[in-house]
């Protein structure tokens, strides 16, 4: 069995080759967990144990694996040096911590404490996966990002599916074939998953969507017509399938 390390780190960036230049093509957010498979002065080569995504990131302090105990649910939470008192960083929704200790108010992880109310047990699902897909609603939009810092179209899926202890491919490319329920625009509802060819769509009702759409720059509520006329219009590109969980 392969060697897991954590990030404890908000968010880290993961490039298709060891350089800063390279395309960021996922990030990892604080509580992933990746195994490394090669390692230099500046880079590891790593997989991510939660999609088995492959890339470099920068050789930094890393945690020893920690076998996580609660996640974030809300859009972000600061972990506190001191119960409530000199914030050390924001982690982002979805973000996993292992508890060591607890108070009334608070929980205590390896970096600090962190609100109670703002997690949940790692075991806790929603009965509704997108529940509260629309606190990312005006987050910037960004290629390879998945935290409220900044997300693209496939992570808004990824995030809460895997917040809700569900697989997820972390690529629309990917997901659209992981994904086997196919369902007609004309029978589409709540949560059904929107695809075109490299980008997603997540149906807030049989009207309405939301994305991380690159056009505007940010994560948007739109109609489910409008939205796919404009991107037939301005990217020539049709719909090539619409899921069910």
């Amino acid at each position: 069995m392969s060697k897991y390390f954590t990030n404890n780190f908000s968010v880290i960036n993961l490039h298709k080759r060891p350089s800063v230049k390279s395309e960021i093509v996922t990030q990892m957010i604080y509580g992933d967990s990746f195994s490394i498979s090669k390692k230099s002065k500046k880079w590891l080569k790593i997989k991510i144990k939660e999609d088995n995504y492959k890339g470099y990131i920068r050789n930094k302090k890393y945690s020893k694996y920690l076998k996580p105990t609660h996640k974030v649910n809300t859009l972000k939470a600061k972990i506190f040096k001191l119960p409530n008192k000199i914030k050390k960083k924001e982690i982002s929704f979805g973000s996993k911590i292992k508890v060591i200790d607890t108070n009334s108010r608070f929980l205590k992880c390896a970096n600090g404490w962190i609100k109670k109310n703002d997690v949940k047990p790692i075991s806790y699902k929603e009965k509704d996966p997108f529940r509260k897909i629309t606190s990312f609603k005006n987050i910037r939009y960004k290629w390879g990002g998945k935290s409220f810092k900044g997300i693209d179209c496939s992570a808004l899926v990824q995030v809460f599916l895997n917040f809700n202890n569900k697989f997820c491919p972390r690529d629309a490319k990917d997901q659209v074939k992981y994904f086997k329920k196919n369902i007609k625009l004309k029978k589409i509802k709540k949560n059904d998953i929107i695809y075109w060819k490299g980008h997603v769509a997540i149906a807030l009702s049989n009207k309405k969507l939301i994305h991380a759409y690159g056009p505007m720059k940010k994560t948007v509520i739109m109609g489910i017509d409008q939205t796919i006329k404009l991107i037939e219009r301005t990217a020539k590109l049709k719909v090539i399938g619409i899921k069910r969980l």
